[in-house]
């Protein structure tokens, strides 16, 4: 016959079950229950992407289809620059780009440069919005610094012409874009280094945009445009990043701040090379997902040449379970083409995120494989941002709407 139990076993029993109940209580914004995560959104990422450009000459623009039909023309070849890679962006729940100038027609000018000058702006032909989705992009930043090369007009036409397609975009400052997958609310938020976009240095108004939309969707996808440019500026430095005398970001402060924030993916692009990655509060950030399709007017040597697409898996709760990094390469003036064999891209990535950030729950394979080793324990509570009284800041959302 079993011992009696003690006079206080009632008081243990229902001590016990208040402990159950309170641990299978929801959990606060980035928390994460017990137990696997299932990946319930499958986001694929690139960086800058320039498919060609009219301005200053219509020889900056890719051969027609027509031209690249020999034998000896190059993978990808094409007035579509992204016939190569497309499979590698179609995978995918929601696929991600930044747009690295505007889709305008060739009455638009620019005063960015003087007559005769070598100067760097860009004007993609309206008909390359196409391009994009085909390819299976479905959403894009243009917060960076040639968003504006052909003035309010370029921009009125971007983004007419992505509204036209179907594609959600942030940028202009206060907009942000929400789209739906299945029964799930995606939020986009895409900030730069200029005030003529979401402004990027300035982290207690980014913040307060981003948790601001977090509040509204399950899953928040952060997007910037920053840091130093060039073969040399691999590595994320913890301070303030200049280049030619622009604040171009103190990008792990901002990063960190905008997934305390609410932010559940960042995405970085700007320096124009691959940068490593950071595991912070089980959200993922990509510093720089390098050059993708950067046709005629960019310097592709090295590691300016090398490019990828980061396959992301996110859970329930939107933390980061794992993925991949799918490696690519540009040719010639800049076709893109897939590197499953190199994988350039990829290893140097998996170098950069070693000697840059303490990654110990971050595992990436030498194959790109990337798993978050810490993804089926619970998270500590994210401290607020904001202080208790005060608001949200508003949300200028009238030109993007739900998707």
């Amino acid at each position: 016959m079993p011992a009696a139990l003690p006079r206080s076993t009632p008081f243990v029993v229902v001590g016990v079950l208040l402990g159950l109940l309170v641990a299978c209580a929801a959990p606060a914004r980035g928390q994460s229950p017990g137990g696997d995560d299932e990946t319930v959104l499958h986001i694929r990422a690139a960086g800058d992407v320039m498919l060609g450009t009219n301005f200053p000459s219509p020889e900056y623009l890719p051969p027609d289809s027509t031209l690249c039909a020999r034998p000896t023309a190059p993978d990808g070849c094409g007035e579509n620059v992204l016939t190569a890679v497309a499979p590698l962006l179609r995978n995918a729940d929601l696929t991600f780009v930044n747009l690295e100038g505007p889709l305008a027609d060739p009455t638009t000018t620019t005063d960015k440069c003087d007559p005769g000058e070598n100067c760097y702006a860009f004007r993609m032909p309206l008909r390359y919005g196409r391009f994009l989705k085909d390819a299976g992009v479905d959403a894009v930043s243009i917060a960076n610094n040639h968003a504006t090369d052909f003035g309010e007009k370029g921009q009125r036409q971007t983004i007419q012409t992505l509204d036209e397609l179907g594609i959600a975009w942030s940028g202009p400052p206060g907009t942000t874009a929400t789209l739906r997958r299945e029964d799930r609310r995606v939020g986009l938020v895409a900030f730069h280094t200029s005030r003529s976009g979401n402004y990027l240095n300035d982290h207690d108004a980014a913040a307060a945009l981003v948790d601001s939309l977090a509040r509204r969707t399950d899953v928040t996808l952060v997007s910037f445009h920053g840091g130093a440019e060039g073969a040399d500026a691999l590595h994320v430095p913890d301070t303030m990043e200049t280049f030619y005398g622009e604040k171009r970001g103190h990008l792990r402060a901002f990063a960190r701040r905008v997934v305390n924030a609410g932010a559940d993916l960042v995405l970085g692009h700007g320096p124009h090379v691959p940068r490593g990655m950071e595991l912070y509060r089980g959200r993922l950030v990509a510093y720089s997902l390098g050059n993708f399709a950067t046709y005629g007017r960019f310097n592709l040597s090295g590691p300016l040449g090398l490019g990828l697409v980061l396959e992301a898996r996110l859970g329930e709760n939107g933390r980061f379970l794992g993925g991949q990094l799918l490696s690519t390469r540009q040719r010639g003036e800049g076709v893109p083409v897939p590197d499953p064999r190199r994988r350039e891209a990829a290893r140097l990535v998996r170098r950069l995120s070693a000697e840059d950030f303490s990654n110990p729950d971050l595992t990436t394979w030498p194959d790109g494989r990337l798993f978050n080793d810490r993804a089926v324990r619970p998270l500590a509570p994210v401290p607020p941002t904001l202080p208790p009284a005060m608001p949200p800041a508003p949300v200028l959302d009238p030109l993007v709407g739900a998707r």
